[in-house]
């Protein structure tokens, strides 16, 4: 992740992480978007995604999708 963030850094460049870490979802770039059933159900970005935490995501996840994740199959954990 740190020579991608370098490189993406370097050269001013958009990209597109997918993970199903939530921690490096949070602490990776400027926006999340999270899906379900192939539709976008949460798009954070800007102040509200800066002070986001993972258990405030997994709620607004269920909110918005009326679905909760299967916290068994995410990965939950600090990223290295």
């Amino acid at each position: 992740m740190s020579i991608t963030n370098e490189i993406v850094s370097q050269h001013h460049l958009t990209t597109m992480m997918i993970t199903h870490n939530l921690n490096a979802a949070l602490q990776t770039g400027n926006r999340t978007i999270m899906m379900n059933a192939g539709r976008i159900v949460l798009d954070i970005a800007g102040e509200e995604r800066a002070h986001m935490t993972v258990p405030r995501l997994l709620d607004l996840y269920q909110q918005k999708s009326g679905a909760a994740l299967d916290t068994d199959r995410i990965l939950l954990t600090q990223t290295q």
